[in-house]
C-alpha cells in the first residue's frame, strides 16, 4: 500500500499540471479554443493507452483512434435512443471497446512487432470503412440511428453543462485514466508486464500467465480509447468519420514515441501536438498540413537522438541542472580542510 500510494517527484508535478489545467485554462481560453483543449484532453486519454502498450509490453497496437470512434459511437447511440444519464452511457462505451480491446489481443497472443502493427492496421481500416459507410448516430431510426438534416440534441453531464465545466470533467476523467495505469505499473500487472517485455519465454518460466496478462493490457487501452471517444463525442455533439482513419492510429502511435512513451508528459505533448499545433496553424493563417513536416522532423529526432522522446530529454535535461556539481568540489578545497 505504501508504495502503491508513494508520491514521485514527476506524479507531483503530473498532479500540479492537471491541476493547473482544471483552474486556470477554463479562465484563460476563449470558447473557440476551450473547445480544442477539450478535444486535446480526449486524445491524450487515448494516446495514454497506446504509450503504455509500447512502453511496458513493447506491442505496437495501431487501432486506438479507431476504437475512439467505436467509444464515441456507442456513446451517440446511447444517447439519442435512450434516456440515460451520460455516466452510464460513458461506462457502457468504455466497456464496449474494452471488449473490443480483448478481441483485438487475440492476434496479440501469437505475433510480435511489425505482424502485430499490420494486423492492428487492418482493424482500424476496417473500421474506417464501417464508420464511412454508415456514419455516426445523429438521432434517426433503426439500429445505425442516422437520419438527413439536423442532428438531435445530446445531453451533457448535470454538472457539466458548459463548455467550462465539460473540460474540467474531462480534465477529472483524463487524471483518473492516468492514475489507473499507474497504479497498475505499481502493482502485480506492472511486474508481469515488463517481464513479458523483457522475454515472454522467460515469463511463463517464471510462472506469468503471459495470455492473461496481455488481454488485460489491451483491455484497458480499449477502456481509456472508448471512454476518449465517448467525451469528445460529448464536446463536440456529433462525430464524423475523417476524425478516426487508420492513418490517425498511425500518427497518435508516431507522436507518442515522439513525445516519450514512457512519461506522461510525453502523452501531454504528444496529444499537443496532435491537435494544439495544427490549430495554430491554423490561427497564423498557415496551412495545417505543415504540421506533418514538423511531427516527421520529430519522429526523425527521436529515433535518432532521443528514444526517450522529448519528456525522456527534458527529464535528463533538469537532472543535469540539480545534479550539477557546486564550485567548491573537493579538489578545490585546501589539503587540511575537513571532507
Amino acid at each position: 500500500m505504501t508504495r502503491l500510494l508513494r508520491v514521485t517527484p514527476s506524479g507531483a508535478a503530473g498532479l500540479a499540471f492537471a491541476a493547473f489545467a482544471f483552474l486556470a485554462i477554463p479562465l484563460l481560453a476563449g470558447k473557440l479554443w476551450l473547445s480544442v483543449f477539450t478535444s486535446t484532453a480526449c486524445f491524450a486519454m487515448a494516446c495514454s493507452g497506446v504509450a503504455f502498450m509500447y512502453a511496458r509490453l513493447g506491442m505496437v497496437s495501431l487501432t486506438q483512434v479507431g476504437l475512439m470512434g467505436v467509444g464515441g459511437w456507442v456513446m451517440l447511440r446511447l444517447n439519442h435512443a435512450y434516456a440515460l444519464p451520460f455516466e452510464i452511457n460513458l461506462i457502457v462505451a468504455g466497456l464496449v471497446t474494452m471488449v473490443f480491446g480483448w478481441l483485438l489481443a487475440l492476434p496479440a497472443l501469437r505475433l510480435r512487432g511489425l505482424y502485430l502493427a499490420l494486423v492492428t492496421l487492418m482493424a482500424a481500416g476496417g473500421l474506417e470503412i464501417i464508420f464511412a459507410t454508415f456514419q455516426f448516430p445523429n438521432g434517426g431510426e433503426g439500429f445505425w440511428g442516422v437520419k438527413t438534416g439536423s442532428a438531435g440534441a445530446f445531453r451533457r453531464p448535470a454538472l457539466a453543462q458548459s463548455a467550462e465545466a465539460y473540460f474540467r470533467y474531462t480534465v477529472a476523467l483524463v487524471t483518473a485514466g492516468f492514475l489507473l495505469i499507474e497504479f497498475h505499473r505499481r502493482l502485480k500487472p506492472g511486474r508481469a508486464w515488463a517481464l513479458i517485455r523483457r522475454s515472454e519465454a522467460a515469463a511463463m518460466s517464471a510462472g506469468v500467465n503471459v495470455t492473461l496478462y496481455k488481454t488485460w493490457a489491451f483491455g484497458i487501452a480499449g477502456l481509456l480509447a472508448g471512454v476518449s471517444g465517448a467525451m469528445l463525442a460529448g464536446s463536440l455533439g456529433l462525430l464524423d468519420d475523417a476524425t478516426f482513419r487508420a492513418s490517425e492510429s498511425i500518427m497518435l502511435f508516431a507522436l507518442a514515441v515522439v513525445g516519450g512513451a514512457r512519461y506522461w508528459l510525453g502523452v501531454v505533448i504528444a496529444a499537443t501536438l496532435y491537435r494544439i499545433l495544427p490549430a495554430l496553424l491554423n490561427n497564423w493563417g498557415v496551412d495545417a498540413d505543415l504540421s506533418f513536416v514538423i511531427f516527421g522532423a520529430g519522429l526523425l529526432h527521436a529515433v535518432i537522438t532521443a528514444p526517450d522522446g522529448i519528456a525522456g530529454q527534458l527529464g535528463d535535461l533538469l537532472r543535469r541542472v540539480v545534479r550539477r556539481p557546486s564550485k567548491d568540489t573537493p579538489e578545490d578545497r585546501p589539503k587540511d580542510a575537513p571532507a
